[in-house]
């Protein structure tokens, strides 16, 4: 049994880094044709896939928030790591990471785990 879970601050300040980590086990995120997501969900809107990092290390990211995302993973710890720069009110959400065999994570079905998912309030 996968599972993962988000770890990091609940609360940021406008315009600081927000940084959050994604723990796996039951699984390596080396294996081969699994991607590794971080997805977010604002109050009250749908699921946003944020960018991903894939078995083999390749980073996508979504073309709305590529400048200010990075991705990156350290497989010694079996685990990966969300940094969104510049954070304003409007990156309040719950942050979700999740595994996939698809690269972009816009459904709930797209990814076959998920964490429980992480309040990130944005706030001074």
């Amino acid at each position: 049994q996968v599972q993962l879970q988000e770890s990091g601050p609940g609360l940021v300040k406008p315009s600081q880094t927000l940084s959050l980590t994604c723990a796996v086990s039951g699984g390596s995120i080396t294996t081969i044709r699994y991607y590794w997501s971080w997805i977010r969900q604002p109050p009250g809107k749908g699921l946003e896939w944020m960018g991903t990092i894939s078995y083999s290390g390749i980073t996508y990211y979504s073309p709305s928030l590529k400048s200010r995302t990075s991705i990156s993973r350290d497989t010694s710890k079996n685990q990966f790591t969300l940094q969104l720069s510049s954070v304003t009110p409007e990156d309040t959400a719950v942050y979700y990471c999740a595994r996939a065999r698809v690269v972009a994570v816009t459904t709930r079905t797209s990814g076959d785990y998920w964490g429980q998912g992480t309040q990130v309030t944005v706030s001074s």
